[in-house]
């Protein structure tokens, strides 16, 4: 059975992580708005998520599925 004071110690940890997760989330924020005069961010941020994307499978079947898309399917 789990003590008060081990309940609250696991409290303050995960406060304390989603608190750092908010200050790094506002940091990401301010560093891209850094940047909008520079680049377009909307762009990079969709390059950003596909070059994830793309080290989470296997690059060579990411890179066919991605240009059939591109060649046959219209996204207005």
């Amino acid at each position: 059975m789990a003590t008060k004071e081990t309940i609250r110690e696991l409290v303050e940890k995960l406060t304390t992580i989603e608190n750092e997760i908010k200050l790094l989330q506002s940091d990401k924020k301010d560093l891209m708005s850094s940047y909008t005069d520079r680049l377009d961010v909307k762009a990079f941020r969709a390059a950003w998520m596909a070059m994830k994307a793309k080290k989470r499978v296997d690059e060579s079947e990411f890179d066919q599925i991605l240009d059939e898309l591109e060649r046959n399917i219209s996204i207005d």
